[in-house]
């Protein structure tokens, strides 16, 4: 792997990276959006609840059952699910909506509790902004239970007002009795202070009490606080939809980085294979220039070679040669037949293979290359036997006699004297046919059984190894398959197969 790669896929998982944290901490800064705008709302409801209170409230009295109604309104599954009143010993003196524990939910300590369905809020009751007629500052608001039965009687936890004291009963000069009390200041000219109580007065009906009851009332019935419990869903679903877009764009980031990898990658691979092909194609001329010298050079060769075998034979037949020359002039003609013999076949194996097909019957150009063959199968006394089917195939002939004619004299080298040897050809389907020649010879070993194509590799003495890389170079050059196979229990087997069938057969 070049240098470069971990440098480039470094950058391209850390862009990525980059990406994945910004969706993170944008994902973070939504949802701590939703929760303030969740606490402003919070805040906007407490803001309604005391202005309902202030309403509701008449001589600094809440009746409960009545503020209990007002605040059941407000109630909402999706947004407000429980309001609850305190009072100064943070007890709930009044609930609406889903009971509240504020000691199991651990809130005496805290003012906001966020769990995962709801959030709790404790805020204080505070009236500054409240102004009623009845009252000019905001002495405490006591709460008033709820009647126990229709009578118009005492309420539970209240004691009964008691009388007005005498001095209050007495009359004006220019009143009637039973007329307005004389702080009640009905008329219209009165200042506006004559109206309210002064703070730190008790309320006419509570005067009654000692302090100590007063004090006991004051601490279990005036409102102080103010719970609510409000649903998290809004902040949950907005978190959930922000979190599958930032999934969705993270994961799209992470296919384009993989795609940018990918692609980085193929065009570096593509450009060095562009070098490769192009110094594979320098090669290549320069072989084909190298195979046309080979093959000139080879063929001037044979006409010296003709020369010198010609007067190799007319010195044997001179009457005035001795013997020892007789016989060595005949191994002169002999060394160049072999020689020549090699300069041929590499003169064929260096030819460009131009297929020119044409129906062949192909039981002729076996007979054809059996006959030729003729004298070297019975010098070693070798069987041979034919299983040919009458076959039309579409080939060029004279390249289909080179294989049949170089397959054959190979197998005849290979087997032993009294050997056998089997070509055998047949359909293979209804467009195809192949063709095999088959020895009982030593086979081949393992070892070279993927070398025994190539050129200039042979395993016999008298072999010039390119017999089997002509047959290859042909059967490649007419789209055919070579193969080879151990004949059992002993031999060897050369199949071509792929052959077209010609119409005719």
């Amino acid at each position: 792997m070049p240098k470069r790669f971990p440098l480039v896929y470094g950058a391209l998982l850390g862009g990525w990276g980059i990406i994945v944290a910004w969706q993170v901490i944008e994902h973070y800064r939504l949802k701590e959006t939703a929760r303030v705008s969740l606490v402003h709302r919070s805040e906007n409801i407490a803001d309604i609840i005391r202005g309902i209170i202030g309403s509701a409230s008449f001589r600094d009295v809440v009746i409960q059952d009545r503020l209990e109604s007002a605040l059941n309104r407000l109630l909402k599954p999706t947004e407000l699910i429980s309001v609850a009143l305190l009072n100064a010993a943070d007890e709930v003196v009044a609930y609406v909506g889903e009971p509240i524990d504020l000691e199991k939910m651990g809130m005496m300590q805290e003012r906001v509790r966020w769990g995962q369905r709801a959030v709790t809020f404790i805020s204080p009751i505070d009236l500054a902004g409240v102004s009623t007629s009845e009252r000019g500052t905001n002495p405490p608001i006591l709460l008033q239970p709820p009647r126990r039965g229709r009578t118009n009687g005492p309420r539970e936890g209240m004691p009964p007002p008691p009388p007005p004291p005498p001095e209050e009963r007495q009359e004006r000069p220019g009143v009637r009795e039973g007329g307005p009390r004389p702080d009640a200041a009905t008329s219209s000219n009165a200042p506006a202070g004559a109206r309210r109580e002064r703070p730190g007065r008790r309320p006419p009906w509570l005067r009654g009490l000692s302090d100590q009851e007063y004090q006991s009332l004051i601490r279990k019935r005036t409102l102080h606080g103010l719970v609510m419990v409000m649903s998290t869903d809004s902040v949950q679903a907005a978190s959930d939809q922000d979190f599958w877009l930032r999934w969705i764009i993270s994961s799209f980031a992470a296919v384009a980085v993989t795609g940018l990898g990918l692609a980085w990658q193929n065009m570096t691979r593509s450009s060095e294979l562009q070098m490769r092909l192009l110094r594979a194609s320098e090669l290549t001329s320069h072989l084909k220039e190298m195979n046309i010298a080979a093959a000139g050079l080879a063929h001037e060769t044979r006409n010296p070679l003709n020369i010198i075998r010609g007067l190799a034979q007319m010195i044997s037949k001179e009457s005035a040669a001795s013997e020892e020359i007789r016989k060595q002039s005949g191994a002169i003609a002999d060394e160049v037949d072999r020689v020549t013999a090699q300069l041929n076949e590499f003169i064929n194996y260096s030819k460009p293979r131009e297929v020119r097909r044409a129906p062949v019957a192909l039981a002729a150009v076996v007979g054809d290359v059996v006959r030729a063959l003729k004298s070297d199968l019975e010098d070693k006394g070798i069987r041979l036997v034919q299983q040919t089917d009458n076959l039309a195939v579409q080939a060029d002939e004279p390249l289909l006699r080179q294989v049949l004619f170089n397959l054959l004299i190979n197998a005849v080298q290979a087997v032993d004297r009294g050997g056998e040897i089997q070509i055998a050809a047949g359909r293979r389907g209804s467009q195809e046919a192949y063709f095999e020649v088959r020895d009982d010879g030593q086979g081949v070993p393992l070892e070279q059984r993927e070398q025994i194509f190539k050129p200039y590799f042979t395993t016999h003495q008298t072999g010039t190894g390119l017999g089997l890389a002509v047959v290859k170079q042909i059967t490649l050059a007419h789209g055919w398959d070579l193969e080879f196979v151990p004949n059992e229990p002993r031999g060897a087997i050369f199949r071509v197969s792929r052959l077209k069938l010609s119409a005719r057969g």
